[in-house]
């Protein structure tokens, strides 16, 4: 298992490239499953849960191709509407392609997520949302079994508010009868990015960005061109990492309006920020000064950015306050932190963070994604050596991150459970054939059914949002 080797003290100084934004590539791979024609995705983030979305969408007869940091997406002979918890096991955004799929096909089956460990993030939303539109919905052996003929437009207001659960809902409304109105709807970038792409396949969606979005459903959608945008929490971590390490680094392919309450509390940090449409420098010279803030939903301070800021605090001057409201158990990071010589106590969803002088390398253990950026910048700023373990997580949001640390002057070594250097592998582009038909789904005269083995019900003839005959949507 790799692990990251980080030699601590070392100011940070060149141009960093933001890679596109992981949680918009996820939902924008999956909606490529509401359509037979080719998407084409742009600056799509070289990530292990990219790489695995993309496994999942083959497996079920997507014939998906990427080249760099571009991904071609066919869906015209997806005949396996299943997702497997081998795959699923991994990445909580595995659930995203329930949506599309029983918007589409009228059948999905797919395996309760994983993925971090950072609380109980329930799938109910969903449920009761696709439910509300008319899916007949079972959780049985770990699967959630969902079927409808057609999807209903309805008025769905969620519990709370959710990201994936309102990326799934919107997908599945694209497609559905009628109209449908999400209340408290996420408004996150990625949110925006999603619909975005779905109203350049043709979907008519209004209120996008706010909190209420309204869909008008179509029969069919079309394929499109889209560019994923920048990885606002890439570039939130890298910035804390200059803040707390100390120098003078430019983020390139970057949206500042993305980070405004980010970019609020680096300032009030000490750091000195200027930028353009597309970059941001950061420059810290001296001791950063503690923050206090609270998590909170899009445009307030990100959960995601919680981690990190966590190790800035641990080196500041003065005492900080962090509230976590988003997640019931994001602070696993603590314990790791303090074993590098951190003060931070937890006191319930709140920790208290007293910043001391220096920080000391130790063996440091990762415990979800954004927990193990916190410990490569807690890393960077430690005397002597940190080795930072289960980076297997890190690789899942991040694209070579020990690279791109390195280009501006860090020291930040992988290896193997040998000591031996290590280089990520991107895994083989597996573009092999699926026949339709053999895996549950088949097509005849637009007549989409679920094979017997796999459901009780099928789709009728040309049901609406079904593709011209001789066609698979």
């Amino acid at each position: 298992m790799d692990k990251l080797v980080i030699q601590g003290g070392r100011r940070l100084s060149g141009e960093i490239t933001v890679s596109g934004a992981k949680n918009a590539a996820l939902p924008i791979l999956c909606a490529s499953l509401l359509t037979a024609d080719t998407v084409s995705l742009s600056n799509v983030p070289n990530l292990q849960d990219v790489r695995t979305t993309l496994k999942l969408l083959r497996q079920m007869g997507v014939h998906a191709s990427a080249s760099g940091h571009e991904v071609s997406l066919d869906g015209r002979h997806v005949d396996n509407p299943v997702a497997p918890y081998e795959l699923v096991k991994t990445m909580r955004a595995s659930i995203l392609v329930l949506g599309p799929l029983l918007a589409r096909f009228g059948y999905a089956k797919v395996s309760l997520p994983g993925g971090c460990a950072i609380g109980a993030r329930p799938v109910d939303q969903h449920i009761k949302g696709l439910q509300a539109m008319g899916a007949e919905i079972s959780i049985e052996h770990g699967f959630i079994e969902a079927r409808a003929r057609r999807l209903k437009g309805n008025s769905i207001l969620t519990d709370m508010i959710t990201v994936t659960g309102t990326e799934n809902l919107l997908m599945a409304a694209t497609l559905a009868e009628g109209e449908t109105v999400l209340e408290n709807a996420a408004c996150e970038p990625e949110v925006t990015d999603l619909a975005n792409l779905l109203v350049s396949m043709g979907a008519k969606i209004d209120g996008i960005g706010t909190g209420r979005l309204v869909i008008q459903g179509v029969e069919r959608l079309h394929g499109a061109s889209h560019r994923v945008i920048p990885d606002r929490i890439e570039a939130g971590t890298f910035l804390c990492a200059v803040a707390a390490a100390g120098g003078d680094v430019t983020l390139r392919s970057v949206r500042a309006g993305l980070l405004d309450a980010v970019l609020d509390k680096l300032r009030e940090s000490g750091a000195e920020l200027s930028g353009g449409d597309d970059w941001i420098r950061v420059r810290m010279d001296r001791r950063p000064t503690a923050v206090s803030f609270r998590t909170s939903e899009y445009p307030a301070f990100p959960t995601d950015m919680q981690a990190q800021f966590m190790a800035l605090n641990s080196v500041a001057d003065g005492a900080s306050r962090v509230v976590e409201t988003i997640f019931e158990n994001r602070f696993m990071h603590v314990q790791e932190l303090n074993r590098l010589g951190a003060n931070i106590t937890i006191d319930g969803h709140t920790a208290l963070v007293t910043g001391v002088e220096r920080l000391s390398g130790a063996n440091v253990m990762a415990t979800d994604l954004r927990a193990s950026a916190s410990l490569v910048i807690a890393g960077l700023v430690a005397s002597g050596e940190t080795h930072v373990d289960r980076i297997y997580h890190l690789d899942r949001g991040y694209d070579r991150m020990e690279a791109k640390l390195c280009g501006v002057g860090a020291d930040v070594r992988r290896i193997d459970g040998r000591g031996a250097p290590a280089t990520l592998v991107d895994e083989a582009d597996d573009d092999a054939p699926h026949v339709n038909g053999v895996n549950g789904i088949h097509d005849s005269n637009a007549t989409h059914a679920i094979d017997a083995h796999a459901a009780d019900i099928s789709a009728p003839a040309n049901r609406a949002g079904d593709a011209p005959a001789g066609r698979v949507q």
